[in-house]
């Protein structure tokens, strides 16, 4: 993208803003134009004070010139407040249209694309580069204006006192800034490249960030390096890049800066011999070291540095919202048309439909979006769970695996297709009261009530009013799940217990045991498991694949998946279902979770 295109987007819109906001405009202008006597009245004065006063034996005459010079440094300072009000006035809504404009950004690629990660970018042009554009443009404005009003004036004094002065002192300048201008566009490109690879930084640490226990649980953390290393070394070559470039403008400063103060030096025997007097040269000096050049100066330093970032950061703003017509900022965008909505339920069989005899459950053709217009989460999938089958479910987070076990749990209807659950709906009637004794799920927030450790075991092994399991029972499933220390450290099975007491990871081994007693033929395991050791998670999901019926367990650990029976692999485009040793030759995604599975590390 070149520079060209860059100024094609913004320039409009800028020249939109600024003609909303003429007043502020012209009362900028206004303090400017007062500040630029301070300039001319600085070398004229100076000029004057010399041949007209103390070189022609009338000191009286001298010291009042500088006294005029030095009123209007007092009004130059007088000036200087009214432009800084000014300033805000534009500054200040720049700012907040561009804030407008990167919200209504992130918005527009939400609803475009709901299933994708977000635009992570957003939170860069949210906070950093609205406040880089705010202070660029304040800096810009600032400097630019300085340098138009006091090249003004000093070059309406230049004239004043000897034409010739503007003959000798404008070509080197006009060569430094020709220089100057020449690095603008190459160090435009190069900062424009920096920001996109710092929001591709964002980006992909906010997609790591999101996996991070899937990574860590996968082993996959050099993996997860490789991929932002490359960034963050792009970033480094990108800044030397920069320094270069900033080595050649501060040539550029040197030439425009330097060689015109060299010039009116050199120029001196000429200028005498036609007659310039020595006050007239010094009020030309005085006018070059005190006004012209550091304006110059502070304007090729702005350019360089504030004008590139500011270009290359409203180009990012600038395409999907125009401003508005009163150029104060982002236009109300047009309204999209209305997404095709999600198809409505189909209706689901009430009793058995004839699913084959070694069926727990089953997915027909099941579509799930959340919300009309959303990317559907699960879409068109088919799956068959066995009777008394382990089976786990994996992939990134976001992906789909709770929302599978809300389907199966029938805490989520379908956008289209079937859930079946023992031959029935997975979703109950709505008049249906007491526990459903098909299926028990387990959330990754354990479940634990104030009450007795036995209480809170066998809470799921009965029906309201009918007798709980013995102690032995309960014993057998502590035994199961290897939980004697922990029970014996709350004090039996009698001792009351608070969740407070409790450790995340605690807490999960007594829901699991509660699960271990509950009746139901199907659990479903969502990362239950995920705040145990991978000795205690194994020991677990073994004891819960032991008793009788359907275990469903989405794993957060590769090892997890290679105990069960069959995994199923989520990858966001399709649903892969075979064997652990199966998978690898037919799922891309899994063979790379496989791939960077270090039992080891698990131990």
């Amino acid at each position: 993208m070149t520079g060209g295109g860059a100024r094609g987007r913004v320039g409009p819109e800028g020249r939109r803003f600024l003609r909303g906001h003429k007043r502020a405009v012209g009362r900028l202008a206004g303090w400017s134009l007062l500040e630029s006597a301070h300039t001319f009245l600085g070398g004229y004065g100076v000029a004057r004070a010399l041949d007209d006063g103390f070189l022609a034996g009338r000191t009286a005459t001298g010291l009042g010139w500088l006294a005029a010079a030095g009123a209007g440094a007092l009004l130059g300072g007088f000036a200087l407040r009214g432009v800084f009000a000014g300033l805000a006035d534009l500054v200040e809504p720049l700012r907040d249209g561009l804030v407008r404009r990167a919200v209504r950004q992130a918005l527009d690629r939400a609803v475009a694309d709901p299933a994708g990660a977000g635009d992570t970018g957003a939170v860069s042009r949210l906070t950093q580069q609205t406040e880089m554009a705010r202070d660029s443009f304040a800096g810009l404005v600032l400097t630019a204006r300085s340098f138009v009003f006091t090249a003004v004036g000093a070059i309406a004094g230049m004239a004043a006192l000897a034409p010739e002065l503007l003959l000798v002192v404008l070509p080197p300048l006009l060569l430094g800034v020709a220089a100057f201008l020449a690095t603008l566009r190459p160090l435009a490109c190069v900062q424009r490249r920096s920001l996109d690879t710092d929001e591709a930084l964002a980006d992909r640490v906010g997609a790591l960030t999101e996996g991070l226990r899937d990574i860590v649980a996968c082993g996959g953390q050099t993996a997860a390096e490789a991929r932002v290393e490359p960034l963050i070394a792009t970033q480094e070559r990108l800044a030397r890049t920069l320094a270069g470039w900033a080595a050649l403008r501060i040539l550029a400063l040197g030439t425009a800066g330097r060689l015109p103060v060299v010039a009116l030096l050199a120029a001196t025997p000429w200028l005498l011999g036609r007659g310039i007097t020595a006050g007239t040269l010094a009020g030309g000096l005085t006018y070059l070291v005190q006004a012209l050049l550091p304006a110059l100066n502070s304007l090729m330093t702005a350019l360089g540095s504030a004008g590139t970032r500011l270009l290359v950061v409203l180009e990012r703003f600038s395409g999907p919202a125009p401003p508005d017509r009163d150029g104060h900022g982002p236009a109300t965008p047009k309204p999209t048309p209305k997404p095709t909505p999600t198809p409505k339920p189909t209706p689901q069989p009430p009793g058995p439909v004839g699913l084959p005899t070694d069926a727990a459950a089953e997915l027909r053709g099941v579509t799930f979006a959340y919300g009309p217009g959303a990317a559907p989460v699960l879409d068109d999938l088919d799956l068959v769970v066995r009777r008394g089958e382990h089976l786990a479910v994996v992939g990134p987070s976001g992906i789909g695996k709770s929302t599978l076990t809300a389907l199966l749990a029938g805490m989520l209807s379908p956008g289209a297709g079937s859930v079946l659950v023992a031959g029935a709906a997975a979703r109950r009637d709505p008049g249906a009261t007491g526990p459903d004794p098909r299926r028990t799920l387990l959330p990754q927030q354990a479940y634990v009530f104030t009450g007795t450790v036995r209480e809170n075991l066998t809470h799921l092994a009965a029906a309201p009013g009918a007798a709980g399991p013995g102690d032995v029972r309960v014993q057998r499933a502590v035994r199961a799940l290897g939980l004697e220390d922990l029970v014996a450290r709350l004090g039996g099975l009698g001792a009351e217990v608070s969740p407070r007491q409790l450790s995340r990871g605690e807490s999960q081994q007594l829901a699991l045991a509660a699960a271990y007693l509950s009746p139901a033929p199907l659990l479903l395991l969502d990362e239950a498991t995920c705040h145990l050791d991978p000795a205690a998670e194994e020991r677990a999901e073994r004891a819960l694949a032991d008793r009788p019926g359907t275990l469903v367990v989405v794993a957060h650990r590769v090892s997890s998946a290679a105990r069960a029976d069959r995994v199923l692999v989520l990858d966001g485009t399709r649903a892969v279902c075979g064997t652990h040793e199966e998978l690898p030759a037919r799922s891309p995604l899994y063979r790379d979770l496989v791939g960077r599975w270090n039992p080891a590390a698990e131990e």
